[in-house]
């Protein structure tokens, strides 16, 4: 029979303090000694669970930590979360207030607020049923592609798991089963330098390029009148030149391209595509590269999320991409739901309180089904 293995009350008031006390943790890829700082704040708490072997992991500089019940390598369940952040200029800006029955703060959404979920969840298992086969797996890099986090655990390091738990996506009710593929682009257009009142002296590379953006854009926003919006998009994030002058026409310009696409295109249909739109003097060079996935969640995740709620489930397609296609192409069935969460990647970020503890609950009542 499943019960509460905590109180409502001192569930929020933990899960609300936790994820306030990491969002002071400034964990983006431009603070490493933060992102270190985050982990050993974790890891400190994870410690005094009994029962627990902590293990730490890295791939080229990125930093993970993987907490598992002793002799066990490849737990039933798993649970993933990522510490970094998207990255905002002043230190000053992580800080969090609570508004409206939110905690309202750069990283309370995406995922500082899940992860104190997460590890609420792993805490409170472990010291009500040491025997359960429950990991929880924190990486440092998703924000980046997720390459050298959940990706170098499942496919270098060999982690397996039965299920798999990934609050990063989805919503309340929404679970996750289509997300699109994605390719993180940088292009280099070359020209020659001249001063700006005399063009026909120089080869301007930033009119090439916006020019080669665009028709890469043209061919990527197919079935625009989809109110669904699943087809594929091209967005320009960044456009760049060393020039500082107005009245030049620099050398070298760049500029980054994120493309997200839906089956049946591929990376290689997308590559393809682009390189055909190219011109000579134009480089590029692949950043990230996934194809589209598939995800199988859980039948029981699918029941407990119903129980809790009250409410029947949406299984939906997601436009971003999360760490779950890193371990669902092994045939995990792999479960990407969230809290009530908005304004991501902004100082605004928010997080709905009381969906925080409902969710605790879906997580609570599926890991008694499946485990005990």
């Amino acid at each position: 029979m499943t019960s509460n293995l905590i109180p409502d009350d001192l569930l929020r008031e933990r899960l609300v303090a936790l994820t306030r006390d990491l969002i002071l943790i400034p964990s983006d890829a431009t603070r490493p000694r933060e992102i270190d700082r985050g982990l050993a704040f974790l890891k400190n708490h994870l410690e005094a669970l009994p029962h627990i072997q902590i293990q730490d992991f890295k791939c080229k500089g990125d930093r993970g930590v993987l907490a598992l019940p002793e002799d066990c390598q490849h737990p039933q369940v798993l649970l993933c979360g990522h510490l970094d952040v998207i990255t905002h200029s002043a230190v000053s800006d992580y800080g969090s207030h609570i508004h409206e029955g939110k905690i309202v703060g750069p990283g309370a959404g995406d995922m500082k607020g899940q992860l104190a979920i997460m590890f609420e969840v792993f805490r409170s298992f472990n010291s009500q049923h040491p025997e359960a086969s429950l990991g929880l797996a924190i990486t440092t890099d998703e924000e980046r592609g997720g390459e050298h986090g959940t990706r170098y655990l499942f496919e270098d390091l060999g982690m397996r798991c039965e299920a798999a738990l990934i609050p990063d996506g989805g919503g309340l009710n929404e679970v996750i089963i289509e997300e699109k593929g994605m390719v993180h682009l940088k292009l280099t257009s070359k020209g020659h330098a001249s001063h700006a009142a005399r063009p026909w002296l120089g080869i301007n590379p930033l009119e090439a390029l916006l020019g080669q953006v665009q028709s890469i854009q043209d061919a990527f926003h197919q079935g625009s009148d989809d109110k669904d919006h699943w087809h594929p998009t091209c967005t320009v994030t960044i456009i760049e030149s060393s020039n500082r002058s107005p009245n030049r026409i620099p050398a070298i310009a760049k500029a980054f391209l994120d493309i997200r696409f839906p089956r049946p295109l591929t990376v290689a249909n997308v590559l393809d595509s682009i390189k055909e739109r190219l011109q000579a003097n134009t480089d590029f060079k692949v950043i990230i590269a996934d194809e589209p996935s598939h995800l199988s969640p859980d039948p029981l995740f699918i029941q407990s999320t119903e129980k809790i709620t009250g409410r029947p489930v949406r299984l939906i397609k997601s436009h971003g991409g999360s760490d779950a296609r890193f371990i669902c192409r092994y045939d995990i069935p792999t479960m990407v739901s969230s809290p009530f969460v908005g304004e991501l990647h902004s100082t605004e970020e928010w997080i709905d309180i009381e969906s925080m503890v409902t969710f605790y609950r879906v997580y609570e009542d599926y890991l008694q089904t499946k485990l005990l």
